[in-house]
């Protein structure tokens, strides 16, 4: 038998394939090259938005009429979020939830023994600890992602995740240091580490981001840590100084804002307002050598006025972001927000989008002319033709040319040039 997982969402969602991938390896499973040539396609699906459940469904209706003998398996948060919608799952002869991956091998045996559909959804519960997981490999990237934390407790007016992730938990300390032993024994160089809702790790078990980092740091082989996508909650000063002291430490730090006006982060139900999150920025700022600030911000909110709006944009302009992903509200049923009045026509909320596109491009490119001049180093990821391709410690895609470079390669660079969404170097001796 073989299989292929198709993922689709977070930088958690790739460390679950792996991890499954791991799981079906071990119990003789081999993986195809295509979906279209596998025995069992496992669709890794994500919930975090409208837009986020069509492509799931359209995914599965794909691989279905593209493949119509192999078992399709459907997991991850769509599931477990709605579980009550058994039509969402048509054409899945396999659904489970967030709780059930160590199971995976065991209901594709059961599934081929019986000929029924099997959906296998178990709720959170108050109290859960987080599930035993370790990876050793990362599909031969140069970098490597590692799950430390899961749920999150915050409850934000639009967000349908606790629900689909339960409450925080984190992985404990020996775990993660033995995963980055055997990640790093394999050659990974660097690590990121990636959670639900990363800043709350280890609140369960008196420790905190940092105490993380430090135990990643610790290993010898491992040259780069950084943190994925991460709330501003608990970035306090004192944090940040312990975090600029590590020198394996990326100063990269992709930290959500959603909204940059007042009003509405209060209706999002956010717990920070726009001077925290500044002040957080200038910390970073201060701190930090050459840090790059990314983001996430959502337009057309439920209640967006014109002025919030403009207040939002005029935010994102002032910090700079080096990066921005921008993505209008879409109603999560189930959610407080699709309760409230005021929604906004669809077609306000993709005006909005492309304009704070059009802005998150100008301070893209403002960013990236900023680094010019810059003599950093760059772990090379690719290699074509005619260049090299990298990204420095604090996120910035460099191309260098030079074909004898190898990935896996930490060089040192000057940049020397800068376009829309990277920036040309040249190896410094």
């Amino acid at each position: 038998m073989n299989f292929y997982i198709i993922t689709l969402g977070c930088k958690v969602n790739q460390y679950e394939s792996q991890l499954m991938s791991e799981i079906l390896a071990d119990k003789g499973y081999h993986r195809a090259d295509d979906y279209r040539h596998a025995d069992v396609c496992i669709i890794n699906s994500c919930t975090v938005t409208s837009t986020g459940d069509a492509k799931v469904r359209k995914t599965v209706h794909r691989v279905r009429r593209e493949n119509p003998s192999c078992i399709i398996v459907l997991c991850g948060c769509m599931p477990q979020a709605f579980s009550d919608r058994i039509a969402s799952f048509d054409g899945c002869d396999i659904v489970v939830g967030n709780t059930s991956r160590h199971e995976i091998a065991e209901l594709i045996d059961e599934f081929r023994s019986e000929g029924e559909r099997i959906i296998r959804i178990s709720p959170h519960f108050k109290g859960e600890s987080f599930e035993p997981m370790s990876i050793n490999d990362f599909d031969e990237r140069t970098r490597a992602f590692v799950k430390i934390e899961d749920g999150c407790n915050r409850f934000c007016s639009y967000c349908i995740i606790p629900y689909a992730r339960g409450r925080v938990r984190s992985k404990p300390l020996d775990v993660l240091r033995h995963e980055a032993r055997e990640l790093a024994m394999r050659g990974y160089r660097e690590l990121v580490l990636v959670g639900i809702n990363l800043s709350s790790y280890g609140q369960e078990l008196n420790h905190d981001v940092y105490d993380a980092v430090c135990a990643v740091c610790e290993i010898d082989g491992i040259e780069r840590v950084r943190l994925g996508s991460i709330e501003p909650e608990r970035m306090t000063r004192e944090m940040l100084e312990k975090l600029a002291a590590e020198p394996k430490f990326c100063p990269h730090f992709h930290l959500s804002l959603q909204a940059g006006c007042d009003a509405t982060l209060r209706r999002m139900r956010r717990h920070y307002d726009t001077a925290e999150y500044a002040r957080i920025v200038a910390d970073i700022r201060d701190l930090f050598d050459h840090p790059a600030i990314t983001t996430d911000v959502m337009v057309g909110f439920v209640g967006e006025s014109d002025e919030d709006f403009a207040a939002s944009l005029a935010f994102c302009d002032r910090i700079g972001f080096a990066r921005t992903h921008v993505f209008p509200y879409s109603i999560r049923k189930g959610t407080a927000a699709e309760k409230m009045e005021g929604h906004l026509p669809e077609k306000v909320k993709h005006q909005r989008a492309e304009v704070m596109m059009t802005h998150a491009a100008a301070n893209e490119r403002a960013f990236l002319q900023s680094q010019i001049g810059l003599i950093t180093t760059v772990l090379i990821e690719s290699c074509s033709g005619e260049y090299a391709e990298g990204y420095t410690p604090n996120y910035t895609k460099v191309r260098i040319a030079d074909i004898s470079l190898n990935a896996g390669e930490i060089v040192p660079v000057r940049i020397t040039a800068a376009f829309d969404d990277h920036c040309v170097g040249e190896l410094f001796r």
